[in-house]
């Protein structure tokens, strides 16, 4: 975005970076093949098991961190509808290619506006409140230390001894090209879905999608072998497509001055204070549901992580590795349904 304001890209490179973006819709795809490959890839017993029991720290936590952070932000001066749109949602949506794209996606399908202004207001909430958490956790775990009977070293709960473990990031998936044609095939199928249901109920697309791939999931009729195959078109994706795709964005899309107006002192505020009330609530709700505590509060603060990458960076941080796949049900699950709740809200009110 920079280096497109100051003209510093050589003006061919600029015109088939532009080009490229906006006539091949190449976005769609990407969005497509990670929240459907994220998503079909999980364990079905982790997704059952693990949601059910973080299910009420998360909720109670995203509803209370909406509320404080929409508080703070109106208190603030920003008004409560710009607060929980662009600064509070993205937060929890579950980081950039599965939170923030497909939140500007649908946002510039409602209000009629350039996905990529609307990009540049969503992604820095995003980055900070990843940030934030990351920091947060390292205390928790400090915490922890000083504080042994508040911690379960990993476990979520007394008596618990990782009964579940997430299946296809130990097993070695098998690359065959039949399964991983059909894996995308499916992500661009399920997509499509999405499109139809636009078109017919005017539902947003990326939700009827998310919703699909999830039923489609717990239904069981996901066969190993594209369960395995989603996780390598995931796993592609994310790796190699996304900081090309974050370039072609910055440089077509995102205008500089309105990306760098988004890191102020207000929205940092709202941001710290949208993620410790996230943190704070998974702690004593959990403590009251006889969880340990930090462990509560590190999960649901994966729920404002930036997708897999700040997972890993937040574990890391409270050297709680093992709850990676409550953390990636936090992320992806509970990213879908605040992006599935936020466009839904957005579209009765515009």
């Amino acid at each position: 975005s920079y280096l497109a304001f100051s003209k510093l890209l050589p003006a061919p490179v600029l015109k088939n970076v532009v080009d490229f973006t906006k006539s091949t819709n190449f976005l769609y795809l990407f969005i497509s093949s990670i929240i459907v490959g994220s998503i079909l890839s999980m364990d079905r017993n982790v997704l059952i098991k693990g949601f059910l029991k973080i299910f009420v720290p998360l909720a109670i936590g995203s509803v209370v961190a909406a509320a404080v952070g929409t508080a703070v932000g109106t208190l603030l001066g920003l008004g409560p509808y710009h607060t929980f749109f662009y600064l509070v949602a993205p937060i929890m949506a579950g980081g950039v290619g599965e939170g923030a794209i497909p939140l500007s996606i649908g946002y510039a399908g409602i209000l009629g506006q350039e996905q990529g202004h609307l990009f540049a207001e969503v992604l820095p909430p995003v980055m900070l409140g990843s940030l934030t958490a990351i920091l947060l956790s390292g205390m928790l775990n400090a915490l922890g230390k000083k504080r042994p009977h508040l911690t379960g070293q990993g476990r979520l709960q007394p008596g618990e001894e990782g009964d579940v473990a997430p299946q296809p990031e130990t097993t070695p998936a098998q690359f065959d090209i039949a399964n991983i044609a059909a894996a995308g095939i499916t992500s661009i199928s399920l997509y499509m879905v999405g499109m139809m249901c636009f078109r017919l109920f005017d539902f947003p697309a990326p939700v009827a999608m998310l919703f699909v791939a999830v039923m489609f999931k717990l239904s069981g009729l996901v066969s190993p072998q594209l369960q395995q195959s989603s996780h390598i078109v995931y796993k592609f994706f994310s790796t190699a497509v996304t900081y090309p795709l974050l370039f072609a964005i910055g440089a077509s899309m995102t205008p500089w001055d309105k990306l760098v107006s988004a890191f102020n002192v207000v929205n940092l505020t709202v941001i710290v204070a949208t993620v410790a009330s996230l943190i704070a609530t998974g702690f004593f709700v959990g403590r009251r549901m006889n969880m340990y505590p930090i462990e509560a509060a590190i999960i649901n603060a994966c729920h404002s992580g930036q997708g897999g990458t700040g997972d890993v960076a937040i574990l890391t941080a409270a050297e709680r590795m093992q709850l990676m796949p409550f953390a990636q049900i936090a992320t992806r699950i509970g990213g879908a349904i605040t992006v599935t709740l936020t466009l839904l809200l957005m579209s009765q009110l515009h």
